[in-house]
């Protein structure tokens, strides 16, 4: 399918739907006519064109225009989304699943022939066009089905191409990993109060050293524990901080975190 031909439709409008929304209307300009919503609130629809400038149509009409079609309903949605629309989706089309613990072989099952599925993991910063959302593709997926879907989502971020049985794990490190970030930003904010700053003033300190570190990381390709031993000196106050840090089992704390994510994506 051509660049000119491809049309995506993004079924359920939710906080993940609608963030993958906000980043493509922002890269593209309102009123782009390549991307369709499915949205079954009629109040909701029209917020949606008055705000995105988007075409919000039924379920079985964008499914019958899309080459590429978003699932972000809620996973025990799914089947009912997609019995609704499998007589209208067009053959050689690629449906993209971004509903938690819906497997490929369940997609499969549920699509008729000529129609492939990917299973995906998105995370919430693609608002801002700082998400990553990894990509298992499943049997009959080409090469230029997945190059086709990592442009149409270029606009949220990054991505990535994981074997299914990554997924979990992947969910863990990156669709829920901002929830940890936010929660040390505010940990940190917190600790700025207690100490005598003002909460706006701890805020803007705590996000932007996290920005900072964070693009010190991606820009540099150093690894952590060297840009770490950078910021520490030898009986210094950020060895002192560390000290505090490790001897409350933060590592064995993230380790338990990402495990405990990991088994309750896998639905166990």
């Amino acid at each position: 399918m051509s660049e000119q031909q491809q049309v995506m439709a993004i079924y359920g409008v939710g906080a993940m739907g609608g963030a993958i929304l906000d980043a493509l209307v922002s890269d593209r300009g309102e009123g782009d006519p390549e991307v369709r919503v499915v949205e079954p609130r009629a109040e909701q629809a029209d917020e949606l064109g008055r705000r995105a400038g988007v075409r919000a149509l039924p379920a079985a009409a964008a499914a019958s225009e899309a080459d590429v079609h978003i699932i972000t309903v809620k996973p025990y949605d799914v089947p009912t989304l997609l019995e609704s629309v499998r007589d209208s989706l067009r053959p050689g089309s690629v449906v993209l699943s971004l509903a938690l613990g819906v497997t490929l072989a369940e997609l499969t099952a549920a699509l008729p022939d000529g129609v492939s599925a990917i299973r995906g993991m998105p995370s919430t910063p693609a608002r801002v066009g700082q998400g990553m959302t990894v990509l298992s593709p499943g049997d009959g997926v080409s090469d230029e089905q997945v190059a086709a879907v990592r442009e149409l989502l270029a606009p949220t971020g990054r991505t990535v191409v994981l074997p299914e049985s990554q997924q979990d794990v992947a969910t863990a490190m990156s669709g829920s990993a901002p929830a940890y970030f936010y929660l040390v930003v505010e940990a940190l904010v917190d600790a700025g109060v207690a100490g005598g700053l003002p909460r706006a003033t701890a805020a803007d300190l705590a996000v932007q050293a996290a920005l900072g570190a964070s693009t010190m990381m991606r820009e540099t390709g150093e690894e952590p524990v060297l840009l770490r031993a950078q910021v520490t000196s030898p009986g210094g106050s950020t060895a002192a901080a560390l000290r505090e840090l490790e001897a409350g089992g933060i590592r064995e704390t993230f380790a338990r975190a990402v495990e405990a994510c990991a088994r309750r994506s896998a639905g166990s």
